[in-house]
């Protein structure tokens, strides 16, 4: 079987690189978010983080880190339903 894993690259705030395995994509309220997770990362339990997909005046596609405790748990509960699961870490 082939493996399917999803990777990009992300810059941090720093301007460090960080190689990412998407998890899934969620589409909440005409809002697209994508559940990311650190490749190299040596914790026990996965660590996931919900990124907000958003447009610059352009129209360039970014991301952005979702910080607002409303919208996180909005997208914990959509990621409960689709995979009947107990949410983000």
């Amino acid at each position: 079987m082939e493996d399917m894993t999803d990777l990009i690259v992300l810059t941090d705030e720093e301007g460090n690189e960080v190689e990412v395995e998407i998890v899934t994509r969620l589409e909440i309220e005409d809002v697209e978010y994508f559940i990311v997770s650190p490749v190299d990362e040596e914790e026990e339990e996965p660590v996931f983080t919900a990124l907000k997909v958003v447009y610059d005046e352009e129209g360039n596609e970014f991301f952005e880190t979702v910080d607002d405790d409303v919208e996180i748990a909005m997208i914990e509960e959509a990621y409960s339903v689709i995979f009947d699961d107990d949410g983000l870490n």
